[in-house]
């Protein structure tokens, strides 16, 4: 008998040492059996951590997963215990779980699958897998193989790619003014129809690549609703036969749409399939006839209510797949699947708050697939309940609360061609260099520990924009570089303010008059952490010297803030600004020099230019001529914008 091995594609399995809990295992019915993707940690329970609450767990699993991945199995986290009896726990809740999620969509086979029930050790890491069959659920026959796949990215993205469904709904439907109780069964019936005309045979799904941009890409492809096949079996992929032969759309693998060669096999660089859907609103007919309106009268008043839906919806396919079973078994599910998340959230508020939800497709470290999140945008990013979301989602995907990886600029660009999407430029159209001290020469401190600034940032300077900000504006470029940082690293999804803008914001908070706004006062410091504060929720902390030759007593203090907080820092000394990138210091002979990123540039941004001028480069406080780079007739003010602790 040949033995049975599980395939480990994720980096590992999410195991948190000293937490005990239920883990799903996430696979995909187009890998081999016992293949685990990925894994999502249970956090809806009853009582003990390892009892699921298959009501929520479930809602919540069919707007997280794509189409194409589905729970293989579980594993409990714990100390030590008799394995057997955990394991065959674990694949019980696997299979009670697919019966929540999927119901009878796949006929009695779901009942008759192989599932896995694993077991670690909190302590140690171990992990023991077993295997429950589906005609013997009881028995569990233990897995004496597991492979770690070393190049997952290419087994997934090799064997897969991605189908994107973006579908805007505006639902009209209408409800007696004296029942407004009336409201939510009105509207729960238009839903009901809309989801009926997803598989109307007069339906249209245009299926063109998303990759390709040249001439040689291959064409869109045109399926109709009465050719598809909504009733197929995703667990027999086989039925389908070759599909490289024989006529018709039926003909068309995905992979017809893909790419013939590729180099990187991750995410971002995933084949993906547009899939636009059309509907047939003009229909052919033999005999000629007038256009018939016909009239049907309220019985009593009736008020009229338009709800918007923007359905988003990613799903995962083998290439080999025709393109018809991709769309009727995967795309179609998903867009009823969100539809129906969508409409539960709505229905509660139906009358008293218009809710805008919208989802997004995240790939957060570790993950090898996207996920779905739906996000409700009237919040706002940082109030507290949405706050709460996001911090319930980094508990199930055993992300670290300490940084933002869901927030909505974290989301996967899928909306234009892919080299736009695999730029996922932070700011659109943005031309402004990143990261321009990267490459520089050694500062020649011998014997020196360099700290620099952690992550990406924008160089702003004079004149950027077309807007003239010569001799006044240095500060408000330091601050518009501080801001791209935070963009940059995702915790703000907020445009770099304008000098304007930087300005209305210090008049609202009453720290200016209205007649700054539009002048060219500088600022300083303790307005640059003002603006911070108020436009991304930042605090700061702010170092006072009396002189520029007491800056480089400040290395250490400055060495621990980009160790630990790694964000830019700006000096502010008489009339110049300058953004701080990095300290290069020598403990025991107190020799330093300052990264300094130098906003009074006026040229054009090129990069050579920028570097051999030294308007981003090391500064000693005493060069070699003996000049001071900082005047010691001058107070200086250095702010450190402090790295949110926040998801």
């Amino acid at each position: 008998m040949e033995k049975t091995s599980v395939r480990v594609l994720c980096p590992k399995l999410l195991i948190i040492r000293n937490v005990s809990g239920l883990q799903w295992l996430i696979g995909s019915p187009f890998f081999p059996q016992f293949t685990i993707v990925s894994t999502l940690t249970c956090i809806h329970t009853l009582g003990d951590s390892t009892s699921p609450d298959y009501n929520k767990e479930s809602e919540d699993l069919r707007t997280l997963l794509l189409r194409g991945f589905h729970v293989i199995g579980a594993l409990v986290v714990g100390s030590k215990c008799d394995l057997e009896r955990v394991a065959g726990e674990a694949a019980d809740a696997s299979r009670r779980m697919r019966k929540f999620l999927y119901g009878d969509e796949y006929g009695g086979k779901l009942g008759n699958q192989d599932l896995i029930g694993a077991v670690a050790d909190s302590e140690s890491g171990e992990i023991h897998f077993f295997v429950s069959r589906g005609e013997n659920p009881a028995g569990l026959e233990c897995v004496s193989s597991v492979i770690y796949e070393d190049n997952s990215g290419k087994y997934v993205w090799d064997t897969g790619c991605l189908l994107h469904c973006v579908l805007p709904i505006k639902l009209p439907f209408y409800f007696p003014v004296n029942s407004p109780s009336d409201a939510g069964e009105m509207y729960l019936r238009a839903t009901d129809v809309i989801i009926a005309k997803l598989k109307d045979s007069d339906v249209t799904y245009m299926v063109e690549t998303l990759n390709e941009t040249s001439v040689e890409a291959p064409g869109p492809v045109i399926l109709h609703g009465a050719k598809l096949d909504f009733h197929a079996d995703l667990f027999d992929v086989n039925q389908f036969g070759d599909s490289s032969q024989g006529s018709g759309a039926k003909s068309f693998p995905c992979s017809y749409f893909c790419s013939k060669n590729k180099a990187v096999f991750s995410v971002e660089h995933a084949d993906i399939i547009q899939v636009s859907l059309l509907l047939n609103k003009s229909r052919t007919s033999s005999k000629s006839a007038a256009p018939i309106a016909e009239y049907f009268p309220a019985s009593e008043q009736t008020k009229l209510l338009v709800v918007d839906y923007k359905l988003e919806v990613l799903c995962y396919a083998a290439k080999d797949l025709p393109v018809t079973y991709a769309v009727s078994k995967l795309v179609v599910p998903g867009l009823v699947d969100q539809l129906n998340s969508i409409k539960n959230t709505i229905l509660p508020n139906l009358l008293t708050q218009h809710l805008q939800l919208h989802p997004y497709h995240f790939c957060p470290p570790g993950f090898l697939h996207p996920i779905t999140v739906i996000y409700e945008l009237s919040y706002g990013e940082t109030e507290m309940k949405q706050v709460e979301v996001r911090r319930s989602l980094h508990s199930r995907l055993g992300l670290p609360f300490d940084r933002p990886l869901l927030r909505i600029a974290n989301a996967l660009n899928l909306s234009t061609t892919k080299d736009s999407a695999k730029s996922n430029s932070i700011r659109k159209g943005s031309s402004l260099l990143r990261d321009v001290h990267v490459g520089i020469p050694s500062s020649g401190v011998s014997g020196g520990v360099v700290s620099l600034v952690q992550g990406s940032y924008e160089y702003y300077h004079y004149l950027q924009d077309g807007f003239d900000d010569s001799g006044w504006g240095c500060a408000y470029r330091s601050l518009q570089t501080i801001v791209s940082w935070f963009r940059c690293q995702h915790y703000s999804s907020i445009e770099v303010p304008s000098h304007r803008e930087i300005q209305q914001a210090l008049v609202e908070i009453g720290d200016k008059d209205p007649s700054f706004v539009g002048s060219r006062e500088w600022i300083g410091a303790i307005e640059l952490s003002f603006v911070l504060d108020k436009l991304l929720g930042v605090s700061c902390k702010v170092i006072n010297v009396r002189s520029g030759a007491e800056l480089p007593e400040k290395c250490r203090e400055l060495a621990l803030h980009f160790e630990n907080q790694g964000t830019p820092i700006m000096i502010g000394g008489g009339v110049l600004a300058y953004t701080l990138l990095g300290v290069d210091y020598n403990e025991s002979s107190g020799d330093c020099a300052f990264l300094i990123l130098d906003p009074h540039y006026t040229g054009n941004d090129d990069l050579k230019k920028i570097v051999n001028g030294g308007w981003c480069g090391w500064k000693k406080a005493v060069d070699s001529r003996g000049k001071n780079f900082f005047l010691h007739d001058k107070f200086y003010n250095l702010l450190l914008p402090q790295r949110p602790n926040m998801v």
